[in-house]
């Protein structure tokens, strides 16, 4: 190939290129307009379907303000397996109460570093973009998880932290850090989780995670904040609902040896703590296996195996408390019944059994600087029990969250300094509750959704505001509920319900529950969220006790009962009771019981006054984060797979205040998106922006929008955004972009396979040209190759066909090879195939040697073979025939007739043979029988006879009759004549007295009798074959002879001169 048409080939090889990337980025440009990619499909490509999956952000809900719309959305997007959905960029999220394969590391990695809207909603869209803005952004961010029981909060707080522990950098302490936040779930479940009639895996707890990032982007670190835990349920729970797990975890699976060394039973019916809820077994909880993965938990996070031991010592010491019984002496004092119980729990803490006894059944007093023991009633005292139950619980519960931030806090402060120190924070905290009967606990958890709430309205309308500020788009005031005044009626300083609770625990007198109600209508009467059955108007008093209080929260009225109110929030445990923990051999419980509270005067803080202050510590850690929330929704009651309870559903749409949450979102415009992202996904419906648009991008925008008739009250340009007022707007723009579609996928299709099939060609014949180049080179090479080695064969044969007589040399090698080589491949061809046949190739004198050797050795093979083949039958027969060749051949006529035909066993069978001769013969056994003609000794007189061999001797049988027996050792020979007849002679010792004389006999089988006769009688060489006669002793001193003469026929009989004749034919074949 030349240089010219080289440097064509490059040229059309590069505008080839060209042209396919110019279609591929066209390709890509339709592709992304058109949406097909799977989950990366952008928000908008959606829409299509919204009829059937609704859509999936309720921003574009065309009638946002319809509680109906919006609930309907939610069913068509659960229906179809779709439990995510987005208002603006909070996350509503629906328990399916089923598992669904969305949470895969492959989905991890398609929601990996993908911009918020350009994904399906998902948890991890939410967990990624928060990610993000604090890598970029370098801001602390906070996820807020919100929702009632049972709608999967504490699930959707795993799939976040499983998120990151598998998207972030790791190292050998960053896997060691991730292991412990995931390992700190199960714990925290196992003490903090329990079993209620709404959810199987409820928390009774507030939590609050800090996740701490180093510069790199790895978690480092955590953090975690705990709030008001349920402490009531380890004393009591209601019917059909459990204690917490790890009660049940320890009984079921604890091992023998340490049940038995903690005083328990594998049986919580036996447990007075665990029975009054009666729901010991639970389908959807394994306790066993759980045990399993709480021990394997603890062992991640850091806890050594005295401090297991500990812990188990002291949850096992509450069971044995609950245990413990009171009787009551005559003066009312209490008295403990249960020895055991009271026992095994000293032994557990390491308190001396005396001073619990006196600390269950008295109380410490202090009067004017004396301390008093006074006895306790039995009421009391069961109060005092279940006061010390409450507090060793819950005061354990903060030591275990203590060690676990222990485990989890990131000791190199170099590294994670204030300049390049990151957080996550993840709050997963109980939503808004109303129950059929509403306590102390409700109050507080109400209260603390009502500041979430306070704060979510706040920073929502400050992103929106800073994002309208910051696209120069002027700020419409939004209409709103500021839930404040409800704050304040719960929290202001002396005006407040929590501090009129407070003044009724501390002051003296008997304050009750019903002195607090009277109290708040005094102070609190008269607000307008704030309504009592005293203050109520008739209709509302028919719906509200007398010991009822209602408040109007944001999410609805709430009715709550005051029972019980003043003691949860004093939650006092006696001094002596304190005195007692503080004593404890355990270690646990000395760092949970400190020394300083005996000494200090200062009376603790209630409980409410606690939850107060830790929730505005709260608030200010959520102020100073960017915020993204999570409203997690509960389909149903019955936990069942999808079924969706719209009554239970709109509640709890209510409770979110999902409902202000969006009509806040779209008070001002309902979509929103970068120019950049708008155009490249609509720019295919405007001829002036297809296929790319080169000018500024808001140019671009602007051209489109007007070509595509939007009013100017539909939208604005901002500085970066295009904001659009309506939904339908947004319908019509994508439905035309549904409509486009086909006929840009028509002619894309065009463009494609012409330019594919194109390149195809091209390829093609371009391959073909550098084949077939290859291809000729190989043949001629291969050809020139062939010539060159026949030429040098030829030249080697020439060469030594001359010196083929010479001694082998360099010049006849290759000929004397060939010579060699020829004959031996003809010998291969024509190698004889039978033993018979004797044909052999003729040798060049230089093998005529090894001809010979090969000869041998092929014969000695097919002979070998031939042998093994070989029958034993056949063997028997050839043994036969090779004895009558070594008698006969050339020395009887009729042997050549006989060779043919084959030797029988017998030609008498057992039947021919008389049975008598058969019993005269005994044990003998014959071995061969044949029919014989005799002739008399004297007048040579025939008669036919049975000739019979045994092994031992010769049988002349006349019918039954046994008429000579010749043994074969007194066999002296056998003679025959050489002719064809089959007369033969037997001859006998004469000084054997039982011998008559010779036998002359005669076989029509002679050859096959004979050769029997001599293999039996061991006489091969005893045979005589007379040409002419034969003498035999015919009785003692008598002599006969027998005269064999050739004829034309067999014929015997007496001669004149008194001898034998015998005439048989010649047969001419010796």
């Amino acid at each position: 190939m030349d240089l010219s048409k080289l440097g064509d080939l490059m040229r059309k090889t590069q505008s080839a290129i060209v042209e396919k990337e110019r279609l591929i980025k066209a390709m890509d440009d339709i592709q992304s307009a058109v949406g097909v990619d799977g989950v990366r499909a952008m928000m908008e490509s959606a829409l299509t379907a919204r009829d059937r999956v609704g859509v999936q952000d309720f921003v574009l809900l065309e009638n946002h303000t319809s509680e109906v719309a919006f609930i309907e959305n939610l069913r068509k997007r659960f229906k179809e397996n779709l439990i995510y959905t987005y208002i603006s960029s909070v996350l509503v999220s629906v328990n399916p109460y089923k598992e669904l394969e969305i949470y895969t590391k492959q989905h991890m990695e398609r929601y990996r570093g993908v911009n918020f809207y350009e994904v399906s909603p998902h948890i991890y869209a939410v967990s990624d973009n928060a990610y993000r803005s604090m890598r970029t952004e370098r801001r602390d961010q906070c996820i807020l998880i919100s929702g009632e029981s049972g709608a999967g909060k504490t699930e959707a707080s795993k799939k976040v932290l499983q998120y990151y522990a598998v998207t972030c950098p790791a190292s050998d302490h960053v896997q060691t850090v991730k292991d412990r936040l995931l390992q700190s779930n199960p714990v925290l479940e196992a003490f903090g989780n329990a079993k209620t009639l709404r959810n199987d895996n409820s928390s009774r707890f507030g939590k609050y995670m800090d996740i701490q990032f180093d510069f790199k982007g790895a978690p480092v670190g955590g953090h975690i904040l705990n709030y008001l835990l349920e402490k009531s349920r380890v004393v009591h729970q209601s019917h059909g609902e459990r204690n917490f797990h790890i009660f049940y975890q320890l009984i079921e699976g604890g091992e023998e040896d340490l049940l038995r060394r903690l005083g328990l039973e594998r049986n919580t019916s036996q447990y007075q703590y665990l029975v009054k809820g009666n729901c010991p077994k639970v389908s959807s909880i394994n306790d066993r296996s759980d045990w399993k993965v709480v021990l394997k938990a603890l062992t991640v996070i850091g806890f050594s195996d005295d401090e297991v031991e500990e812990l188990l010592n002291i949850i096992a010491s509450v069971l044995h408390l609950g245990n413990v019984q009171f009787g009551s002496e005559d003066s009312g004092s209490a008295w403990i019944t249960s020895e055991t119980q009271i026992r095994y729990m000293s032994r557990l803490i390491g308190v001396d059994v005396a001073v619990l006894k006196e600390a269950l059944t008295h109380k410490k007093i202090i009067a004017k600087g004396e301390e008093l023991m006074s006895p306790l009633n039995q009421e009391q005292a069961a109060a005092a029990r279940d006061a010390l139950s409450k507090a060793v619980y819950g005061r354990t519960f903060s030591w275990l969250v203590n060690k676990i931030n222990d485990s989890l806090a990131f000791k190199d402060d170099s590294r994670l300094s204030s300049k390049n120190a990151s957080v996550i924070g993840l709050l997963d905290i109980y939503g808004f509750e109303v129950f059929q009967n509403n306590s102390f606990e409700q109050f507080c958890i109400n209260y603390c959704n009502e500041k979430l709430q306070q704060l979510f309205i706040e920073l929502t309308l400050k992103s929106e505001q800073d994002e309208y500020e910051a696209e120069g788009i002027t700020w419409e005031p939004v209409q709103y509920f500021n839930n404040k005044i409800i704050c304040d009626l719960v929290e202001e300083k002396f005006k407040g319900i929590i501090s009129i609770l407070d003044e009724e625990c501390l002051r003296p007198g008997d304050a009750t529950d019903i002195t607090f109600l009277e109290k708040l209508e005094e102070t609190v009467g008269g607000h307008a969220h704030f309504v009592t059955h005293k203050l109520a108007d008739g209709k509302t008093r028919k719906v509200m006790g007398r010991e009822d209080f209602r408040l109007l929260h944001y999410a609805g009225e709430v009715n709550y009962n005051v029972n019980g109110f003043l003691d949860k929030n004093n939650d006092l445990l006696f001094r002596n009771l304190k005195e007692v923990m503080c004593r404890s051999e355990n270690k646990i419980l000395t760092q949970c019981f400190d020394r300083e509270e005996l000494t200090d005067k200062k009376r603790p803080e209630t409980t409410a006054t606690q939850f107060k202050t830790s929730l505005a510590k709260l608030m200010e850690i959520l102020m100073s984060k960017e915020p993204s929330y999570v409203r997690c929704i509960k389909p149903n009651d019955a936990k069942q797979a999808g079924r969706f309870d719209e009554v239970l559903i709109r509640h709890q749409v209510k409770y979110l205040g999902l409902m202000e949450n969006l009509r806040v979102r779209r008070a001002g415009f309902a979509y929103r998106r970068r120019y950049e992202i708008f155009l490249q996904r609509y720019k295919s419906l405007c001829p002036e922006t297809w296929p790319s648009w080169n000018g500024r991008l808001v140019d671009g925008v602007s051209t489109l929008v007007k070509h595509l008739g939007y009013k100017p009250e539909e939208y604005k340009l901002g500085r970066s955004k295009i904001f659009i007022r309506f939904p339908k707007t947004l319908f019509a723009t994508e439905d035309a972009l549904e409509t486009r579609k086909h006929s840009i996928a028509t002619k894309l299709q065009s463009a494609w396979k012409g330019y594919s099939q194109k390149t195809k060609y091209r390829k093609l014949r371009s391959n073909a040209i550098v084949i077939q180049a290859w291809w000729r080179g190989i043949l001629a090479c291969k050809k020139a190759q062939r010539r060159r080695q026949a030429a040098d064969t030829i030249r080697k044969f020439i060469k030594g066909f001359i010196y083929r007589h010479q001694p082998r040399c360099p010049e006849n090698e290759y000929f004397l090879d060939y010579v060699r080589y020829s004959f031996l491949m003809k010998l291969h061809r024509s190698l004889p195939k039978t033993v018979l046949d004797k044909s052999w190739p003729t040798p060049p004198p230089a093998l005529a040697e090894a001809s010979e050797h090969l000869r041998k050795m092929c014969m000695q093979n097919m002979v070998w073979k031939y042998c093994k083949s070989i029958s034993p039958e056949w063997k028997h027969q050839m043994e036969q025939k090779m004895v009558a060749s070594e008698i006969f051949k050339d020395k009887k006529d009729n042997y050549p007739q006989s060779v043919p035909k084959l030797f029988v066993g017998t030609r008498l069978n057992g039947e021919d043979i008389n049975p008598k001769v058969l019993q005269a013969l005994g044990s003998e056994k014959m071995k061969y029988a044949i029919p014989v003609t005799k002739y008399d000794r004297k007048g040579y007189k025939a008669r036919s006879r049975q000739l019979l061999l045994t092994a031992n001797c010769v049988v002349i049988v006349e019918e039954a009759k046994l008429k000579q027996r010749v043994d074969y050792n007194s066999l002296k020979g056998i003679s025959v004549s050489s002719l064809s007849d089959g007369v033969f002679v037997l001859h006998v010792p004469c000084e054997d007295n039982k011998q008559k004389g010779d036998v002359v006999l005669q076989s029509e089988h002679v050859i096959e009798t004979l050769t029997k006769l001599a293999i039996c009688a061991d006489k091969i060489n005893s045979i005589n074959i007379n040409p002419g006669s034969i003498t035999f002793t015919g009785g003692p001193g008598k002599e006969g002879i027998i005269d064999f003469t050739a004829g034309s026929d067999l014929l015997i009989a007496k001669a004149k001169n008194g001898h034998l004749s015998v005439t048989a034919p010649r047969l001419n074949s010796r």
